[in-house]
């Protein structure tokens, strides 16, 4: 059996965040502590390169979402189960049995709106928030419109009822999740040959609590996101968001929206593709670093 990718001088351990459910994490460092969450379709080693540098001087804490990786994937009972509420509080409870009760986090991707609802349904327990390449769930469903939307079209067949984008998705799977990986890809090499074996088989193997992830957000999240809105909660923490200009190509002025949300951002665009911690790794852990001196 082929062995799967580790971050090479991290510990591994699985911790339990939920009834029945269980996340699989690295841990390395010490210093003040970071959690590192990833997006899609990957799983936690999509940081290795940003982890292994943070490590130097801070704790760092990379665990598989739950529904991916190796972490537990629970059924689908409801839209609460892989709600961004639900996941957020996973890491919060995993960085309490880790022995911290404030930590900064930063996502990618999927992992970029767990951490967005964890700063604001979490703030006294979140330092400092970085979200790469997305926007909030609300706002990206308001400037999905028209024919430029069709970039987006996992987004639309994710959110259909249980049934039939799943059994449309494992129908196809390595070619479906390797389209993203391809299509999104400023250098394909920055994903080594074993990585991508490593992502393709995890996202195969996790179908529906990827589905569910991604219906949850065409639902539940975006409830949760439009009543944070209304109540005019905001992000209190220092926040740092790297994107591509999608705006640019969409329509829409992305700092702006993010900046309704958080009052002490730093936005900045960046040149490389979506897995921009594995093409761009030294210039993320630089952002990240600055971040956590704010």
């Amino acid at each position: 059996m082929t062995s799967i990718p580790t971050i090479a001088g991290f510990d591994y351990r699985r911790v339990p965040v939920a009834d029945g459910v269980s996340l699989n994490v690295a841990v390395a460092g010490a210093g003040s502590p970071i959690v590192l969450l990833h997006g899609f379709p990957q799983t936690h080693l999509m940081w290795r390169h940003v982890a292994a540098d943070l490590a130097a001087d801070h704790t760092v804490i990379c665990p598989d979402l739950r529904g991916y990786g190796a972490s537990d994937k629970p059924a689908e009972a409801g839209a609460a189960t892989y709600a961004k509420r639900t996941m957020a509080a996973d890491v919060v409870t995993l960085a309490r049995a880790l022995g911290h009760e404030r930590f900064a986090l930063a996502g990618h991707d999927r992992g970029a709106l767990v951490a967005f609802r964890a700063g604001l349904d979490h703030p006294a327990a979140i330092t400092h928030l970085a979200c790469l390449d997305v926007l909030p769930t609300l706002d990206m469903w308001e400037v999905m419109r028209g024919a430029d939307a069709a970039v987006g079209f996992h987004l639309y067949l994710m959110a259909q009822p249980p049934g039939l984008p799943e059994q449309m998705i494992a129908a196809s799977a390595d070619t479906f999740f390797a389209y993203f990986l391809d299509l999104w890809a400023g250098d394909s090499r920055a994903v080594p040959d074993d990585v991508r074996a490593a992502y393709l088989r995890a996202c195969r193997e996790a179908i529906p609590s990827i589905v569910a992830d991604y219906r949850a957000s065409a639902g539940i999240d975006a409830e949760h996101d439009r009543a944070d809105r209304e109540a005019g909660n905001r992000l209190r923490m220092p926040v740092t968001v790297l994107q591509q200009d999608w705006g640019a190509a969409l329509g829409y002025d992305a700092a702006a929206l993010w900046r309704a949300w958080a009052p002490d951002l730093r936005h900045e665009t960046v040149t490389c593709g979506h897995f921009m911690a594995e093409e761009a790794p030294a210039d993320i852990a630089k952002a990240l670093r600055a971040l956590l001196s704010r």
